[in-house]
């Protein structure tokens, strides 16, 4: 007897269709090597969302889509959920102690940005292309065994950058989380004061060799500044639960056949 790999998913009678959950599957991550995680929690975000949908329906809420962007707007399904939610669930306000006592568990979390004082060497090239990506990169490679990693050194190599910081040793000046490419950024972070990056850095501008001159570790801030962003995550927190315990009531009284609402 065949049995599905894949089987039907139905809630309260209702089936989502298998072409449904393969595009919602897009959406969801799992091993390489286990393609059918990605189908189950797809199965699984459907399954909630219909059931939701199913008693906003019985409670006879009508939908009332917001404005997300200019002439873009909810869909009515989701303004179904919303309207749902915003009914059902009831989050006590966030006590001023409990925020207090969340900041209190580790002030050392809430700094201002750090500034990291910046040079690097760029071998220009175009990432999109495997030869000049190559030409480039043992270009850096070369650069970098020449560097003895003082700044002395550093200097002289800069010389050879494709950058316009060439004429100030490659210095890019002090530079704050986001003013660089994701790339470069990752990379900056993992170096120490002084550090020069071990292996050159791809970016979509090409191969960066980054010397980290030095770091400002960002100040410890006052628990006046920080409160709002504390109690605003105590709040999202609060409603993440209240909304799971939401659905874990309806799926109770629910049937589901074809997907599983226990943790994945």
């Amino acid at each position: 007897m065949n049995v599905a790999l894949f089987p039907d998913v139905v809630v309260n009678g209702e089936t989502i269709p298998s072409a449904a959950i393969a595009a919602e599957a897009q959406n969801h991550t799992g091993p390489k090597d286990k393609p059918g995680i990605a189908w189950r929690k797809a199965a699984q975000a459907l399954a909630i969302r219909a059931l939701l949908l199913q008693e906003a329906k019985r409670r006879g809420l009508t939908p009332d889509p917001l404005e997300l962007a200019p002439s873009r707007f909810e869909t009515e399904d989701d303004a179904l959920i919303r309207a749902l939610l915003d009914e059902a669930l009831e989050i006590e306000p966030i006590a001023e102690d409990a925020v207090r006592a969340e900041w209190q568990k580790d002030p050392d979390r809430y700094r201002s940005a750090p500034l990291w004082d910046v040079s690097h060497i760029l071998c220009a090239c175009d990432p999109r292309d495997d030869a000049e990506r190559a030409m480039a990169e043992a270009r850096a490679v070369a650069l970098l065994a020449r560097l003895d990693g003082d700044a002395k050194g550093f200097a002289a190599a800069a010389r050879e950058s494709d950058c316009g910081s060439k004429a100030s040793a490659g210095h890019l000046g002090q530079l704050g989380p986001g003013d660089t490419v994701p790339e470069f950024e990752t990379a900056l972070r993992t170096l120490a004061e002084g550090g020069i990056s071990p292996a050159p850095v791809l970016s979509r501008h090409g191969w960066h060799i980054i010397r980290l001159n030095a770091i400002a570790p960002g100040q410890v801030l006052p628990f006046e500044s920080v409160r709002p962003k504390i109690a605003q995550a105590l709040e999202k927190a609060a409603w993440a639960r209240a909304s799971r315990q939401f659905v874990e009531t309806l799926a109770q009284g629910a049937q589901i056949t074809g997907a599983s609402l226990a943790p994945i």
